[in-house]
C-alpha cells in the first residue's frame, strides 16, 4: 500500500529529459506549452523563444522578446503569446514579436504571469502583482486586443491558469497566503461568477497547473521541487 506523501512515480525510472543538457540546454525555461502544430514551446531568461521537437529531441531559438519569458500559449493560427515584463507579446511562427496588450488605459498590468485561451478566443492572463502586496488580479484580452480586469481575485500572487475540461471554470494557482488552487465560474455572458477554493497546497508555492483528459489536476511547484496530482475524490498526491 502506498504511504502518504510517497511519490506516485520513480523519477529515476519514469522521467527523462527530452532536449538539452547541462550547460547546453534551454535558458531557465519558466513554462512549456504544447502547440497545435506538433511542437512544444518554451521561453528563456534572456527573452528567448524556443521551438522544441519532442520526437527528434532538438530545439531552436526562433525569436527574442524584450525580457524574461513567463507563461506562454498558442492560438489556432500558431501564434504564441508570452508574458514578458509588464505586457503580453505575440510571436508569429516566423519570429516577429509585437506587444499584444499591457492592460487597458486605466488599469495597466503589473506582472503578467500566465496566459490561457478559451474556446471563443478570449485570453485570460494572471497578473501576479507585486510579491507580498496582495494586489494581483486576472485580465481578459478579447479577440483583437481589447483588455480589461476580468477579476480582482485572487489577490495573493495569482500564478498559473487553466480552464476546466468543460470550459466552465477558470482555475488559478494562488502562490501566497495561503497557497491554494481556486476556481472562478465563467458566466454565460463571460463575466466572472462565484469563486471557491478547490484545494490548499500546504508548504508549497504552487506555480503551473493543467488538467489531463481524465480530469486530474496537476500542480507544479516553484518550491519545493514537486508536482502534485489532485483528484476530487482522492485529494492531493505527490507525483
Amino acid at each position: 500500500m502506498m504511504q502518504p506523501g510517497q511519490p506516485l512515480i520513480d523519477v529515476h525510472q519514469c522521467v527523462s529529459y527530452c532536449v538539452g543538457s547541462f550547460g547546453q540546454g534551454l535558458d531557465h525555461p519558466e513554462c512549456i506549452a504544447w502547440g497545435c502544430d506538433g511542437f512544444a514551446y518554451a521561453g528563456g531568461e534572456g527573452g528567448q523563444i524556443y521551438r522544441i521537437d519532442i520526437v527528434a529531441g532538438t530545439f531552436e531559438q526562433f525569436a527574442t522578446t524584450p525580457g524574461f519569458v513567463g507563461g506562454i500559449c498558442q492560438d489556432s493560427d500558431h501564434n504564441l503569446y508570452a508574458c514578458v515584463g509588464s505586457g503580453v507579446y505575440r510571436i508569429t511562427p516566423g519570429g516577429a514579436v509585437s506587444l499584444y496588450s499591457d492592460g487597458d488605459y486605466g488599469e495597466k498590468m503589473l506582472a503578467p504571469n500566465y496566459p490561457v485561451f478559451d474556446a471563443d478566443g478570449n485570453l485570460y492572463v494572471s497578473d501576479a502583482g507585486t510579491w507580498g502586496e496582495s494586489n494581483g488580479r486576472v485580465f481578459c484580452i478579447r479577440p483583437g486586443g481589447h483588455s480589461d480586469v476580468w477579476s480582482e481575485y485572487p489577490k495573493t500572487f495569482p500564478n498559473g491558469l487553466c480552464l476546466s475540461p468543460d470550459g466552465k471554470y477558470l482555475y488559478v494557482a494562488a502562490s501566497l497566503n495561503q497557497p491554494r488552487i481556486e476556481r472562478i465560474f465563467i458566466n454565460d455572458d463571460g463575466t466572472p461568477g462565484s469563486r471557491e477554493i478547490v484545494t490548499s497546497v500546504p508548504q508549497s508555492v504552487p506555480d503551473g497547473i493543467a488538467f489531463d483528459d481524465e480530469g486530474s489536476l496537476y500542480i507544479s511547484c516553484y518550491r519545493p521541487d514537486r508536482i502534485w496530482r489532485y483528484r476530487e475524490n482522492e485529494g492531493l498526491e505527490v507525483l
